[in-house]
């Protein structure tokens, strides 16, 4: 199944038979709500997401800043945006498509079998010349039944072993990653044996680039496959991102959810800075 659609793919199936559920997922650190710019313009027939009520749940801070939620929790919210098992679910944002990534990930753990994303949100929706609506959709209640997030997720232990035996990514921008800012959690800085792959290394512009450039920017850090490969970020909606660019360029990528909120938030856990000595950040 793909795992991106273009504005005319997400037309098409409009116009199919198939049953299509669309999620409007946009959040941003400086403006986490996203439902009022929902409100005043989405693609015709979006249900608004709500990342940090509905994608997340409040938590301890050794948690992280978006710590999974329930899996009952997640279902009810699935079934209010009228999810029924056997739906296409196309998933987007006004972004780069970091907190689409975000529900993408999440629902694909969960067992929705066929999700995908809108390369280039909504901005490539308008550009395409396609309309918006306004207001708030709310549709019939599905019935859709998840089976909760259990592959593929990492713990802060799993997370510290990994290096061992894989490659850890931070998907942080690089300054946040060798520890010489640190905007958000109280302690800058990596995990340890880390390697840093920003996300902005994966797009071209607001998309994803090719299936080749992706598997070039992975490999250029050490993560072709060959050894397992996870992601974190700062608070786990940009690691989702990284996990979908790893599936687009053919490598499975596995998410610590808590990512750095957490580490930085659990006292004794080690801490690193600067670069280490086999990351090559930049080189792609």
């Amino acid at each position: 199944m793909p795992l991106l659609v273009t504005p005319a793919d997400l037309a098409g199936l409009v116009r199919s038979s198939a049953r299509v559920r669309i999620l409007d997922v946009r959040w941003r650190l400086d403006r986490p709500d996203g439902r009022e710019d929902h409100l005043d313009g989405h693609i015709p027939g979006a249900v608004f997401v709500d990342l940090e009520r509905e994608l997340a749940r409040p938590g301890r801070p050794d948690e992280g800043r978006h710590p999974l939620p329930a899996t009952a929790d997640l279902q009810e919210a699935a079934r209010r945006w009228g999810l029924d098992d056997g739906d296409v679910v196309v998933v987007y944002d006004d972004g780069n498509s970091v907190s689409a990534a975000r529900g993408w990930w999440l629902l694909r753990a969960s067992g929705v079998a066929d999700v995908r994303v809108l390369d280039g949100g909504l901005s490539a929706w308008v550009e395409a010349g396609f309309p918006l609506e306004g207001g708030e959709v709310v549709p019939e209640r599905g019935h859709v039944t998840l089976t909760g997030p259990t592959a593929g997720i990492l713990s802060a232990d799993d997370a510290a072993a990994w290096p061992e035996n894989g490659v850890l990514l931070d998907a942080r921008a690089p300054e946040r990653y060798r520890g010489e800012v640190e905007p958000i959690d109280p302690v800058a800085g990596h995990i340890p044996g880390a390697r840093n792959l920003p996300a902005e290394v994966l797009l071209d512009g607001s998309r994803f680039r090719d299936p080749a450039a992706l598997a070039a920017a992975f490999g250029a850090v050490g993560a072709d496959g060959t050894a397992p490969v996870a992601a974190y970020c700062g608070s786990g909606v940009t690691a989702a991102h990284t996990a979908l660019a790893g599936a687009l360029a053919g490598i499975d990528v596995s998410v610590f959810p808590g990512s750095w909120s957490a580490w930085a938030n659990t006292p004794g856990r080690p801490i690193a800075t600067g670069a280490e000595p086999s990351d090559v950040t930049g080189v792609v």
